[in-house]
């Protein structure tokens, strides 16, 4: 289990504030491997909004008494003062990166950006833009370096837009059978991710071009299948990275790099610290967890 977080000035408790247009409370990610479940139950909500991206895995929420399984590439939004239940499985191998704002002009923002305030979940694909944002979230707040408050906000309404324009611009598959061809790529590659994938070559066994191939995949996950490739990996080194004593060169190899120098520039990328910095992350982790329902 991982998690890190980062609360503006530190003020771990959640707060409401009117005085700025947007403003960035907190934000952080959380990994649920080894642990078996996690339960977050907020009766009353918060005060601030709250917005979870599902980056890999699958997590459980309720709205309205119902439970819904969130599958990755979605958000979740909450707003101020809204009930919140969800939880996680460590056998799902769920990551969530999440961050909450508050600020006067929030609602104009999100009716601006196509995020109706009746609506929770919204697909944005499993994209490695938006993990990168959320990092740039936590980079920000622990640095706190000049004007980071009014960077923080510019980087909240990039992800806004970013979210109201797929919103807006929510692809078609067509028939059932594409959606089938691409759903059978999915498993196929979620089964063989270590392997030396050819995608030229699997387009050609599903019957399309490349270009096809890769566009239809797109729409449907959000990521080109070499990027849906590449997350697989780094989420498997990730897990053995928290549940596994290998070194960096054995896991390198476990997830299909036979180069781990190579493999730790795109760790390093794709998490924001090197497969060593995160391991050593995990370690102060779990002698430090403090606040789960902070998530």
């Amino acid at each position: 289990m991982f998690t890190d977080s980062v609360y503006w000035n530190n003020v771990v408790l959640d707060f409401e504030d009117k005085s700025h247009p947007l403003f960035v409370c907190s934000a952080g990610i959380f990994r649920l491997i080894s642990c078996p479940k996690l339960t977050t139950y907020r009766p009353d909500g918060r005060l601030d909004y709250q917005l979870l991206y599902i980056a890999s895995g699958t997590a459980h929420f309720f709205f309205d008494g119902k439970e819904q399984i969130i599958n990755a590439g979605n958000v979740v939004l909450y707003n101020p003062h809204e009930p919140q239940q969800y939880f996680y499985y460590g056998v799902d191998q769920t990551e969530v990166y999440w961050v909450h704002f508050t600020g006067s002009d929030v609602k104009l923002l999100l009716r601006r950006y196509h995020l109706s305030a009746h609506e929770h979940v919204f697909h944005v694909g499993i994209s490695p833009d938006i993990t990168s944002l959320f990092h740039t979230f936590m980079e920000e707040l622990r640095d706190e370096r000049p004007h980071h408050e009014d960077a923080l906000s510019h980087y909240l309404q990039l992800l806004l837009i970013k979210i109201g324009r797929l919103q807006e611009t929510k692809p078609h598959m067509g028939s059932g059978s594409r959606i089938d061809t691409i759903e059978h790529a999915v498993s196929y590659f979620r089964k063989h991710y270590t392997e030396n994938i050819q995608i030229e070559e699997h387009a050609e066994k599903c019957g399309m071009s490349t270009s096809w191939f890769i566009r239809n995949f797109k729409d449907y996950t959000g990521s080109t299948p070499m990027q849906y490739i590449l997350l697989l990996r780094i989420s498997k080194a990730q897990t053995l990275l928290e549940s596994t004593a290998y070194n960096i060169t054995e896991i390198a190899d476990q997830v299909g790099y036979d180069n781990p120098l190579y493999f730790s520039r795109l760790f390093r990328k794709q998490c924001g610290v090197s497969p060593k910095e995160f391991r050593k992350q995990l370690k102060n982790s779990r002698s430090g967890i403090r606040d789960f329902d902070a998530l």
